[in-house]
């Protein structure tokens, strides 16, 4: 498992949590809450697992409440990367009503969805424990969340492909093909990139494997193989380039996968299909 990272940066979390606050408050803010209490009175609630999984946001979440009110308590009680079950308090918030009130919901929404990432990414890494295997996520992320979503691939046990265009170069099969072949977009790419610049190349065939590892890339993206395939492609690198396997991959088939010696496999679902972990905030 790979540990936990630390809270994002306020640099980072600011311009995307002040949007999710003012997408909520709109032109006239809490109505309700404007509405029905009174501006001295004061709350305790608690933040509490309605399922098992596994907690990530709570920066964000934070954060969010900071924005509203920096005088409400927050205290954590199960810090990210926690497996919580059902019926676990994450946190105790106390002060304002009517801040707690106006955060709510936009906190919530920060820890359901990144919790949902961690905790599939966590099922996922369960299945390859027994392997040397990571699981990594992709960059099919939720636009603008995606340093949000990638830290909590991190606090489910999973590690971080690149983060986006920029941090490395990735040779994808649409790029092979506009180059005419393996040979000459590796070329190009050494070439071009510099001796601190990670360079990975997508193949679909041995043969393709075999044409790319005199060009000594870092690495080598192994997409849509059976286990048979993948574990020939094993033995041809012979441990020389590290290997990521890609493409139907689930939780049926990650075990297999796994199994055939790759160090990575990557998951487009973990950010892209991970189901909402039911959070709820509750008065004591």
């Amino acid at each position: 498992m790979t540990p936990v990272p630390p809270p994002l940066p306020d640099i980072i979390l600011d311009p995307i949590v002040r949007l999710a606050l003012a997408e909520d408050l709109g032109r006239a803010g809490d109505l309700t809450t404007d509405a029905t209490i009174a501006p001295d009175t004061q709350l305790k609630v608690v933040i509490a697992a309605r399922q098992t999984g596994v907690i990530a946001g709570l920066d964000a979440a934070a954060y969010a409440l900071k924005l509203i009110d920096p005088s409400v308590k927050l205290t954590v009680e199960k810090p990210d990367g926690s497996i919580l079950a059902k019926g676990d308090v994450v946190a105790r918030l106390e002060g304002s009503a009517r801040s707690i009130l106006i955060a709510e919901r936009t906190m919530l929404n920060f820890l359901g969805r990144l919790s949902a990432v961690a905790t599939m990414t966590r099922t996922f890494a369960d299945k390859i424990a027994h392997t040397n295997a990571t699981i990594v996520c992709t960059r099919k992320t939720t636009p603008g969340h995606r340093a949000l979503e990638k830290r909590a691939v991190r606090c489910g046990g999973g590690t971080a492909h690149r983060y986006g265009l920029d941090d490395a170069v990735l040779i994808k099969d649409n790029h092979i093909a506009a180059c005419g072949s393996v040979s000459t977009a590796l070329e190009r790419a050494k070439a071009y990139a510099g001796h601190l610049r990670m360079i990975e190349v997508e193949v679909d065939s041995l043969d393709q494997l075999k044409e790319a590892l005199p060009h000594g890339p870092h690495a080598v993206l192994l997409d849509n193989m059976s286990p048979d395939t993948l574990r020939e492609a094993v033995a041809i690198a012979g441990g020389k380039v590290v290997l990521e396997a890609s493409g139907g991959v689930n939780l049926d088939t990650v075990a297999a996968i796994a199994e055939t010696g790759v160090d990575f496999i990557s998951v487009g679902a973990l950010t892209h299909s991970a189901p909402n972990l039911d959070l709820g905030m509750d008065v004591v």
